[in-house]
């Protein structure tokens, strides 16, 4: 078993309403669970040192935004390298680099990292502070939701 820790990476720029969700949940994780063994980061709008590191890591769970034609506010769990990428402008975010840019980048770069992203479907990015109503409301489901997550990938970690 390595001794490189899980990092859980808020994605999200917190000028632009339910974009900042991938920060608010970050920092809503940091309050509720502290787990040893997991690194909270907030990459705010995700840039190239994103990338570099995720190398740190065996797994990182990043946290984002995405735009799916998903309802508002569900979250949707999943492997970066198990998306399928026909997805063009189906899942998009506004950061420097969007989830396209971060799983095109993580292929080319043949990083071994086990990288999960917690989608959040959004309803409002444009220029304003605070998440929509709809969103807020969801924060302590999707906390919850994401906690768990991280309990099984502990406890997977543990075990092997």
């Amino acid at each position: 078993m390595s001794n490189k820790k899980i990092a859980v990476i808020g994605l999200g720029n917190t000028l632009r309403r339910d974009d900042g969700i991938g920060i608010v949940i970050l920092e809503s994780l940091l309050a509720s669970h502290k787990t040893s063994g997991i690194d909270y980061l907030n990459f705010g709008i995700a840039g190239f040192d994103l990338l570099h590191r995720i190398r740190d890591y065996d797994t990182v769970v990043l946290i984002d935004g995405i735009n799916a034609s998903l309802p508002v506010g569900e979250l949707r769990i999943f492997e970066l390298d198990k998306i399928e990428y026909d997805l063009k402008d189906t899942v998009t975010s506004s950061h420097e680099l969007g989830l396209k840019d971060i799983f095109e980048l993580y292929k080319k770069l043949g990083i071994k990292t086990k990288v999960y992203v917690a989608g959040i479907q959004v309803e409002d990015v444009s220029f304003d502070e605070g998440l929509t109503d709809t969103l807020k409301a969801r924060c302590d489901d999707i906390t919850k939701e994401i906690s768990e997550f991280l309990d099984v990938l502990c406890h997977t970690r543990k075990s092997r």
